[in-house]
C-alpha cells in the first residue's frame, strides 16, 4: 500500500509490503526491511535491518487530527493520508471535479464512522476509522466536499477494496 506520512511537518512517500512474516517499507525511495511486534495497545516493538531495535508508541493526537509518536524519547507529530491506490493520481493532479471514492485499504473492522450522508468535509478530515491488525488507521478526505455516499457502518467487517464513503 502506497501512504503520504507528513512527519513534523515534512511529507514522505512511504510504501509497505508484507514480506512473509516481515514488512518491507521504502520511505522516499529507500528501503527498509521491518519486523514488528505489538507490545501493549500502545507500543510497538520494531527491528530494522539485521537488529537495530525501537520501541514505538503511538498515540492519537485528536486535536491535530494526527498521531503522536515516540521513537525511544524522540517524539513526532504524524499525520497519515489514505492509503494511495497503485495508478492512483497523486494529491496535487487529482481532477477536482470528479468524486473521491474512499476505499478499505484493507480487511478490518469498521471502529467509528466520522461523517453522516450529505455532510460536509475539510481536506485532511477523518471520515471512517478501520481497526486491522490490531491498529486503528484513519481515512481521510483529500480535499473539501461533501459526503454524496456511506457505505461505511460502525462494527461491520470490511474486505480490502470495498468502498466506503463517496465525497463530492
Amino acid at each position: 500500500m502506497k501512504y503520504e506520512v507528513e512527519v513534523n511537518g515534512r511529507v514522505r512517500q512511504v510504501v509497505v509490503h508484507r514480506d512473509g512474516g516481515r514488512f518491507a517499507i521504502s520511505v522516499d525511495g529507500r528501503l527498509f526491511h521491518v519486523d514488528a511486534a505489538r507490545l501493549d495497545a500502545s507500543r510497538l516493538s520494531l527491528i530494522v535491518g539485521q537488529g537495530t531495535s525501537y520501541e514505538v508508541g503511538v498515540t492519537p493526537d485528536k486535536a491535530a487530527r494526527g498521531l503522536n509518536v515516540r521513537v525511544g524519547t524522540m517524539p513526532f507529530a504524524v499525520a497519515v493520508n489514505a492509503p494511495r491506490q497503485a495508478g492512483r493520481q497523486d494529491a496535487g493532479e487529482q481532477d477536482e471535479s470528479r468524486p473521491q471514492r474512499i476505499v478499505a485499504p484493507m480487511p478490518g473492522k469498521i471502529v467509528r464512522v466520522a461523517v453522516a450522508a450529505g455532510s460536509a468535509v475539510r481536506a485532511r478530515q477523518t471520515v471512517v476509522v478501520i481497526e486491522a491488525m490490531k491498529m486503528e488507521n484513519e481515512l481521510r478526505a483529500s480535499r473539501d466536499g461533501t459526503v454524496g455516499e456511506l457505505h461505511a457502518r460502525e462494527g461491520a467487517s470490511v474486505e480490502a477494496g470495498e468502498l466506503l464513503v463517496v465525497i463530492q
